[in-house]
């Protein structure tokens, strides 16, 4: 399984080119009440129907509060997404993961794979490219986690 980051830009040109055939898509997404007006949910339908969607912003844990959120209700759908990756990894596919630069959720949630699978989530962190979302790392990881636990008693 591979584990690639994309911003949006990245991504939508993917999708006009050589997407991948065995993918599946982590897409990140601000909410409405927090994106700028030229930041809405990329479109995989014609390439790709293995995508799960997530509508959060890029926030730290200091600033949860100010945007409606606790640290159980930020990232809810974590479980649903755990059982996604496993699903994917399970059917073979490579993992896509994108938000709007490619550089914090996006980076985040590949780090937290790499680190469940692999153990080498730390590359992700060492690469000066990215500066992944503690909050989100750590909400995808223990979701892996807990699946795993779960799932093989």
């Amino acid at each position: 399984m591979k584990i690639e980051i994309y911003s949006r830009e990245a991504i939508r040109k993917l999708i006009q080119g050589e997407f991948p055939k065995n993918a599946a898509v982590i897409s990140f997404c601000s909410p409405p009440k927090t994106r700028r007006a030229e930041e809405v949910r990329v479109c995989f339908e014609p390439v790709c129907d293995r995508v799960f969607y997530i509508r959060i912003p890029d926030i730290d844990i200091e600033i949860l509060g100010d945007y409606g959120y606790t640290y159980e209700t930020y990232l809810a759908e974590a479980d649903a997404l755990a059982a996604f990756i496993y699903d994917a990894k399970e059917k073979g596919c490579d993992i896509l993961c994108q938000c709007d630069y490619g550089q914090s959720r996006s980076a985040a949630c590949a780090a937290a794979i790499l680190q469940h699978f692999e153990g080498r989530g730390i590359d992700v962190f060492a690469d000066y490219r990215y500066y992944p979302n503690q909050l989100v790392y750590h909400k995808v990881f223990d979701a892996l986690e807990k699946y795993k636990e779960k799932n093989t008693k």
